[in-house]
C-alpha cells in the first residue's frame, strides 16, 4: 500500500542569518517559513508560539534541551516588548541561559549580528504581520 504524504516537523538543519521577517513569517537560507521559529544550535525549527500565547516554560523546552550550546537566548515577543514571566526566567537561568526579551524586529537584527560574530546565540521569534 502507498504511504501517502508524510507530514514532518518543520526544521532547517543549520544556522543561518535571517533575511527578512514580517507578513506572518521569516525568510532565511533562500527559503521562507510562515509562523514563529526557534533558531537553535541544532537548526531552525517551526515554533507554535503566537503573540496571544503566554510565554511558558513548556514553549521553551526545546531551547532548554540545547542549553549547553546556548549562551544568549533572544526572545522576540512580537510587535512589542513583553517581559518574561518569573518562572520562565528562573528556568532558563537554571539551565545556564541568559534570556533577553525584545520586539521580534530587534531580536532578528541582534541575532544576525551575534551569529556573524560566531557567538553561542539562539532566538525564539514570534512571527509578526507588520
Amino acid at each position: 500500500m502507498a504511504a501517502g504524504i508524510v507530514i514532518r516537523e518543520q526544521h532547517f538543519p543549520g544556522r543561518a542569518p535571517l533575511d527578512a521577517y514580517g507578513n506572518g513569517g521569516f525568510r532565511f537560507a533562500d527559503m521562507s517559513h510562515r509562523g514563529s521559529i526557534l533558531c537553535l544550535p541544532s537548526g531552525i525549527h517551526g515554533w507554535a508560539a503566537t503573540e496571544a500565547d503566554p510565554l511558558t516554560v513548556d514553549l521553551f523546552e526545546r531551547a532548554i534541551a540545547e542549553a549547553a550550546d546556548i549562551e544568549v537566548l533572544l526572545v522576540g515577543t512580537g510587535t512589542t516588548l513583553r517581559p518574561l514571566p518569573r518562572e520562565l526566567r528562573e528556568r532558563l537561568k537554571a539551565a545556564g541561559i541568559s534570556a533577553d526579551p525584545m520586539s521580534t524586529g530587534a531580536a532578528v537584527r541582534t541575532f544576525n549580528i551575534l551569529l556573524a560574530e560566531e557567538r553561542a546565540v539562539a532566538a525564539a521569534l514570534i512571527a509578526v504581520d507588520g
